[in-house]
């Protein structure tokens, strides 16, 4: 198989890989790297006098990957081992007719190599021409055990394909919401099982490659797309199973890490693409079965660092669905929630109502509102505010005797607890950064932030006493809620390391220590950052700060980088080996779907585009970018003294497979192309990410103040005092008029 130049001279000798042929022998073959695998396999054929077409035929490594043009020269240059055997399609073909004819004894067999094969498209395409997936589909109906297993895991390979599985019905996705259902399921069968609904919940229309947000084809996919699924879609299956959710969320307190860990992927994908239509009735049914609890149990129990990445996604979805409480108005004549609230909150309040000396009525005014206008009270904190009024005063079983005295009170002495409760919704929200949805720059766990209701009770008892103890007046609320906006930021400080007995220690601190503590800390700070514009202005500086960075990682990643090909910390230490190809280089593309890589002896100057980078990896199926999981292989020459073989690197990371473990283990050459890298990773994942390092949200936070105060210049240079709120003027006498241009 060797051949000679156009002068006659032989060419440097090529490396010799043995070939394995179909009846046992092994023949030794020079093959020429320049030839194409379709190529390759004709000579071969041609050597060993096979009279079946070469097209029946094909090459696979020792491990069983299919050899292909993308991979052939890097097979021969590794001297690799090499077998040659039944095509892809020709395997399809035979599959597709077995599974049609089953054989119990052979089913098991069959459908283990299935999940092999089901990664190739050549194979995929003749198994799917030959009804192939029907047949699957009835087997997975059908089988159990670890037969149910490899068939689920053979379905979830394919659906990593963007085509073949849109005949998926909702009888298939119900058995498998089923399947899920049972407690007794092993973590073989519940791992893809989890993968095929997270897929299914992923496939709506809106994240059908190339499409725009609003056009037309997000509503109508194309024919035989596989965008046709989406939440709305699994959520009607999900419904017809009651015990589903509460089993998915019991499965986050299970032993096995790993069945915790997709069991939180799922919630994770469901969160993140929960539809406005089914929204209230998807987070009032998880919010019953006490996950955020789970979640934070799962923070103080877990030891490996595989929860981490997905603990993190779930903080960033709570902090959508506080901003979705936040933002929804509250209205009792059009949702009976709302209604059912305020009679709850009105009932425990054991008042009634009466008509005032203006001849109107006086029922909410009694509990701290300045009007009788609900919607209009809750505007700035929505349903969250409702919520959490009502959690205040049902967990305090006074509260009916503390509202009687207030009434006893004059009028400007009493305590405004339903303004109150407001205040502190708009401080724990400044505090958490609820400033928009989607973004969330937490890099530590926040369990305070997840039981956001109790730390709102807390805080506002503090900020009754408070009032108490300094003896303020209705012009004092403001002063009374800076000093609570003071006392928040130290009981919640360095949360993911403190107990909530000292968050409980530190709301009942006595008023003089309080304010001795934020006297000195406004000599530091200027008053004009707490008012209400301003934080309005500051929450959408963050939003554009949040995009800005996220723009400017992506770019980073389309960029490239070197890096260290790492060993995972979990290889035993007799079987770390240095590597013969240290190096990788990596480039996302732009399109945002693939990371083209290299990996090289030496660093080499990559040209621009793509043609250096023979090998990919698809960016969709990276389920997590976990960080310090790899260690540094010996021998390297390296940019950085952190990397060490005897323990995790801060900078390595590990881009990680919902059932295909790591795909590729690196360690960045400095901190700051770490946090490119795994921030801008996570910032492109379909079932939206988080960021992991401290530089990013830093970043985020310096832009965002950085605009503030660029905004504040003109104003605080001439100390012009900002109003909290502008009355609206009246309204024109008639539509005779116009804007002027100046």
């Amino acid at each position: 198989m060797s051949s000679r130049t156009k002068n006659g001279t032989r060419p440097a000798p090529e490396p010799t890989n043995n070939v394995l042929t179909l009846d046992g022998a092994t023949q030794r073959a020079r093959i020429d790297p320049t030839l194409t695998v379709e190529d390759v396999v004709k000579q071969l054929c041609s050597n060993l006098k096979i009279p079946d077409s070469p097209s029946n035929y094909a090459l696979r490594d020792h491990t069983g990957e299919l050899v292909t043009n993308e991979n052939l020269r890097r097979k021969i240059q590794h001297k690799v081992d090499l077998k040659l055997v039944h095509a892809p399609a020709r395997e399809a073909r035979d599959i597709a007719a077995e599974l049609q004819h089953k054989d119990d004894r052979d089913l098991r067999l069959m459908v283990f190599s299935l999940q092999k094969y089901m990664k190739e498209e050549q194979f995929v395409s003749e198994f799917l021409n030959h009804n192939g997936l029907s047949e699957l589909i009835n087997v997975i109906d059908t089988a159990s055990g670890n037969t149910l297993a490899y068939a689920l895991t053979s379905l979830q390979n394919l659906m990593e394909l963007d085509y073949g599985w849109s005949t998926l019905d909702d009888k298939f996705i119900l058995r498998v919401v089923k399947i899920l259902s049972s407690p007794q399921q092993p973590i073989n069968v519940c791992r893809p099982a989890t993968a095929i609904l997270k897929k299914l919940v992923e496939a709506d229309p809106a994240s059908t490659p190339g499409v725009v947000a609003g056009s037309s084809r997000q509503q109508n996919p194309l024919p035989g797309s596989v965008f046709i699924y989406g939440f709305g879609v699994v959520f009607e299956q999900m419904r017809k199973e009651k015990s589903f959710l509460e089993t998915v969320v019991n499965r986050l307190g299970s032993a096995e890490t790993a069945m915790a860990q997709h069991s939180m992927m799922l919630i994770n994908s469901l969160l993140a693409h929960a539809s406005d239509e089914r929204w209230d009735e998807f987070i009032g049914e998880l919010e019953r079965y006490n996950v955020r609890r789970a979640v934070v149990r799962l923070m103080s129990l877990h030891e490996l660092e595989d929860l981490t990445s997905c603990i993190l996604d779930f903080q960033a979805n709570i902090v959508r669905v506080t901003h979705r409480k936040k933002t929804t108005p509250v209205d009792p004549e059009m949702d009976p929630s709302h209604e059912k609230s305020l009679q709850v909150i009105w009932s425990a309040s054991k008042l009634r109502p009466e008509i005032d000396e203006n001849n109107q009525m006086l029922k909410w005014r009694k509990l701290g509102f300045e009007t009788e206008d609900i919607p209009y009270e809750f505007r700035d904190v929505g349903v969250l505010g409702l919520e959490c009024l009502r959690r205040f005063i049902e967990s305090d079983p006074d509260f009916s005797m503390l509202i009687i005295e207030q009434l006893s009170r004059p009028v400007e002495k009493r305590w405004q607890i339903a303004r109150a409760s407001n205040e502190v919704v708009e401080l724990l929200s400044e505090h958490w950064a609820i400033f928009a949805p989607g973004y969330s720059t937490s890099t530590t766990f926040q369990p305070f932030f997840l039981d956001f209701q109790r730390v709102h009770s807390q805080a506002t008892r503090f900020f009754l006493r408070m009032w108490a103890e300094s003896g303020a007046a209705t012009e004092d609320f403001t002063r009374v809620a800076a000093l609570v906006r003071s006392q928040v930021k130290v009981a919640l400080r360095s949360e993911n390391v403190r107990q909530w007995h000292e968050v409980e220690a530190d709301f009942n601190c006595e008023y003089q220590k309080v304010r001795d503590r934020q006297m000195e800390e406004l000599e530091l700070e200027d008053d004009l950052l707490s008012k209400v514009p301003v934080r309005n202005l500051r929450a959408k500086l963050y939003k554009e700060s949040y995009e800005f960075v996220r723009q400017q990682r992506i770019q980073c990643l389309i960029q490239g980088a070197w890096f260290v090909n790492a060993i995972p910390s979990s290889t035993p230490r007799e079987l770390i080996r240095r590597p013969a190809r240290p190096w990788r280089f990596m480039r996302l593309d732009n399109g945002l779907k693939y990371l083209h890589y290299v990996d090289s002896a030496v660093k080499f100057p990559v040209r621009s585009g793509l043609e250096d980078l023979p090998d990919r990896i698809d960016v969709s199926m990276i389920s997590e970018v976990a960080t310090g999981t790899c260690c540094a292989p010996p021998g390297v020459v390296r940019d950085t003294d952190v990397l060490s073989t005897s323990q995790p690197s801060p900078l390595s990371f590990s881009l990680l497979s919902a059932h295909e473990g790591s795909m590729a283990d690196q360690i960045a050459p400095d901190q700051s192309r770490w946090a490119d890298w795994t921030d801008g990773l996570n910032m492109l994942r379909r079932d939206g990410g988080h960021v992991a390092s401290k530089e990013t949200a830093g970043f985020v936070h310096a832009l965002t103040e950085i605009g503030l105060k660029i905004k504040l210049l003109d104003l605080s240079g001439e100390m012009v005092e900002i109003p909290n709120s502008l009355p609206a003027g009246p309204p024109p006498p008639s539509t005779d008029y116009y804007f002027s241009d100046i």
